[in-house]
């Protein structure tokens, strides 16, 4: 065969060759392309179920409520976006004393790290006690004395919410709860502010009425209250009410004295939270937050054995740790017919409580819990007097605590009572 044409076919053989190989990479990189692009879809199309209070907007009952912005200032019905924008952050410099005189070029500073406790005071048969001085308060904290930087007596106002279970459960006791939560309203006094929550499971959780100083409009809500089936969610009800009161109204801490807490209104059977304990109660560590409990464990079963502990026991235990841990109290009534003392008792405790802030000596920024201890000095041959406080805070981190990443999903109930 002549050698021209043995070349020819060669190298025709060596661009078939080449041509194929060209066409299976192209083919290789397109796969890769298409399955990379799935799997960012499928990554993308995850939710998280992640609990998120709303505010549930007065509307007839023969419209379905729209799902508003989860702010809470948010007053009008606004639809909600496919995606939520994340809510701007509370500004962090603080105001500048009122009377006071600052040139323009004047650098101020501000101490920000008082730590405030409010405190209560009883003598041994859990009377409160009104006429402590400054100078007989001992504060420590991890074991240091501490220097008291501002010390009150006076009434300020209050921020705190009311936080019912509307689950099942609490049907037959519901028509007094109201009645005793309408009690807890009308004892207000100028300047104290309320909002109302309801909830039953982790995607039935709304404030019928936000923050207001408006009886008339509080009471107005107590007419949403319904109670319906479903897997109770007692702690992230808590945690979404401690974080919407914590931030009302948060600034300067040298002017804001505002008392902030909750009044909880459950058997505290747990049955289905987002949140864990652990991570309700390092919440509440970073938050000056008092938490009242009243608390219908009776109809919950008190059997229990060596392996499990009754649904009862559970629900006393976290009902306890709960006021314990944030310097409030639990009441647990046996009759209906306490709740009108228990919402008088509740509120004068209130009412009766000393603002007392110091600057730790400890000045780390660690992220650490610092126990915290108050004491009442021995007053002669007086009864002895008992401070209750919280016990401890989670000191800030350098830096803050970095936000989470994780997209909060937004429910809202459509049934009408």
């Amino acid at each position: 065969m002549p050698q021209s044409k043995v070349n020819f076919k060669r190298r025709h053989r060596r661009g078939a060759a080449s041509l194929l190989l060209t066409l299976g990479l192209v083919a290789t990189a397109f796969a890769v392309q298409s399955f990379a692009g799935l799997s960012t879809h499928a990554q993308r199309s995850v939710t998280d179920s992640r609990p998120r209070r709303v505010t549930n907007i007065q509307q007839p009952q023969q419209q379905p409520r729209p799902t508003p912005l989860p702010s809470p200032a948010a007053q009008q019905p606004t639809p909600a976006p496919q995606q939520q924008q994340p809510p701007t952050p509370a500004p962090t410099l603080a105001p500048t004393p009122e009377g006071q005189t600052v040139d323009d070029d004047e650098l101020v500073t501000v101490d920000t790290s008082l730590v405030n406790l409010n405190v209560r005071v009883i003598d041994r048969a859990n009377r409160p006690v009104n006429d402590v001085k400054q100078d007989e308060f001992k504060v420590f904290e991890d074991g240091a004395p501490q220097q008291i930087f501002s010390f009150t007596r006076a009434e300020v106002p209050i921020s705190y919410g009311l936080v019912v279970d509307n689950s099942g459960s609490m049907k037959t006791q519901l028509e007094k709860v109201i009645d005793a939560t309408r009690t807890i309203i009308e004892q207000n006094k100028p300047g104290d502010e309320t909002f109302l929550e309801r909830f039953v499971g982790t995607d039935e959780i709304a404030i019928l009425q936000d923050f207001t100083a408006n009886k008339e409009d509080l009471v107005d809500a107590l007419d949403k209250m319904h109670t319906e089936g479903g897997q109770t969610a007692v702690l992230d009800a808590v945690f979404l009410a401690a974080e919407h009161v914590g931030k009302h109204k948060k600034g300067d801490p040298l002017s804001d004295k505002r008392r902030r807490a909750l009044i909880l209104v459950t058997d505290g059977e747990d049955r289905s939270s987002f949140y864990t304990q652990a991570e309700l109660f390092e919440f509440l560590r970073e938050n000056d937050v008092q938490i009242y409990v009243i608390g219908f464990v009776n109809e919950l079963e008190a059997e229990g054995n060596f392996i499990r502990k009754s649904s009862k026991d559970k629900a006393v235990n976290l009902l306890n740790k709960l006021a314990t841990e944030t310097g409030g109290r639990a009441f647990y009534p046996n009759s209906l017919s306490e709740l009108p003392g228990i919402a008088d008792a509740i509120t004068k405790d209130l009412r009766t409580q000393y603002v007392v802030s110091y600057s730790p000596t400890n000045k780390r920024r660690d992220g650490t819990f610092r126990k915290v201890n108050v004491r009442i000095e021995d007053a002669g041959k007086r009864d002895k007097r008992i401070a209750i406080t919280r016990p401890g805070y989670t000191a800030p981190r350098e830096g803050g605590k970095p936000a989470s990443t994780k997209p909060r999903t937004t429910s809202t109930s459509n049934k009408q009572p």
